[in-house]
């Protein structure tokens, strides 16, 4: 298999591929979350610094009470357990965005390659050697000497 089709069909190529694909979607939501997230920033300002002002204080009180609750019940024995657990649960999701963005990439990958051969079809190849000139042949033999 050639050095194309090997590209064309290895996941890391795909994964790459389905990574670039997704960032440029996302890049071009952007500006549209921007100017909603100002909007509802300015529509909303005041109100939230009334609510922080008025609820501060309960906040305060009830993390304290919570802190105290949660640190009685936490045994150091379950640590590890729930280190595993988590590392397991993030390495199953890790692995399944990767297979998603493979998928993806893929399609990117075959949409790219058909367009490619469109346009070679497209435009028939003419091959040439290059012409040896007589310069190239003196400069070898200056070098050599």
């Amino acid at each position: 298999m050639t050095l194309a089709g090997n590209l064309r069909e290895n996941k890391a190529v795909h994964t790459v591929a389905g990574a670039g694909d997704f960032a440029v979607e996302k890049l071009r939501e952007m500006p549209e979350q921007m100017n909603r997230a100002r909007e509802a920033a300015e529509k909303y300002q005041g109100e939230v610094r009334e609510t922080v002002y008025r609820y501060g204080g309960q906040f305060r009180e009830t993390v304290e009470r919570y802190r105290g609750e949660v640190q009685g019940r936490v045994d150091a024995k379950d640590l590890p357990g729930a280190a595993v657990e988590y590392a397991t649960t993030f390495g199953t999701r890790a692995a399944g965005f990767i297979d998603e963005l493979a998928e993806r990439g893929r399609k990117v990958v075959q949409r790219e390659a058909a367009e490619v051969a469109e346009i070679a079809e497209a435009k028939p190849r003419t091959r040439t050697a290059p012409k040896r000139t007589a310069q190239r042949k003196t400069t070898a033999k200056k070098t050599g000497s």
